[in-house]
């Protein structure tokens, strides 16, 4: 079954399809949730919200072919709420984070990858994520995010700087 058909059903209320769809790109949502949140849980969170206002929602989706854009668009979304519902979180203090342990195998890396991306506002954040994450083109950037295609490239080009210089600076640290 195509997806288009999919989706088609999904929107006259058919769970199967619906839930056919959602499992389909649900691993592209955790991925881009888990940047955004930066832990497993958090971003599992983000995923279950997804679902939830992506079915209440779905009607509301105009054509169907940008069903991955606009899933995208709402992961995002609940992954920027979900973090600035986290910074107002008292975080634990430094010298009692050994005890917590590591997700990630290769911690050097992901932290400094972490560490840059970082350093972006949301905005620069989300086309950065979104072109080398998703593999999205700066104009199906600027179509999702609701921008001109120029402030999208701007930013783009903006953030880039932005992650050469403090990659940089982190090298000449080390």
């Amino acid at each position: 079954m195509t997806i288009i058909r999919l989706i088609k059903k999904a929107q006259k209320r058919d769970d199967k399809a619906f839930l056919t769809l959602f499992e389909f790109y649900q691993e592209d949502i955790y991925r881009i949730a888990y940047v955004y949140v930066k832990n497993k849980n958090d971003a599992l969170d983000v995923v279950q919200e997804v679902a939830y206002r992506s079915f209440k929602k779905i009607d509301t989706l105009k054509n169907p072919k940008y069903f991955k854009t606009w899933l995208i668009k709402i992961a995002i979304n609940c992954a920027i709420d979900l973090a600035r519902k986290n910074n107002k979180v008292i975080q634990l203090e430094p010298e009692h984070e050994e005890f917590i342990g590591s997700e990630d195998g290769d911690v050097s890396l992901s932290v400094t990858l972490e560490e840059l991306l970082n350093q972006l506002n949301e905005d620069e954040k989300s086309i950065i994520i979104l072109k080398f994450y998703q593999g999205y083109s700066l104009k199906e950037i600027a179509d999702l995010l609701k921008i001109p295609l120029g402030t999208a490239k701007s930013v783009f080009y903006r953030a880039l700087h932005k992650l050469r210089k403090e990659f940089k600076e982190a090298q000449i640290c080390e």
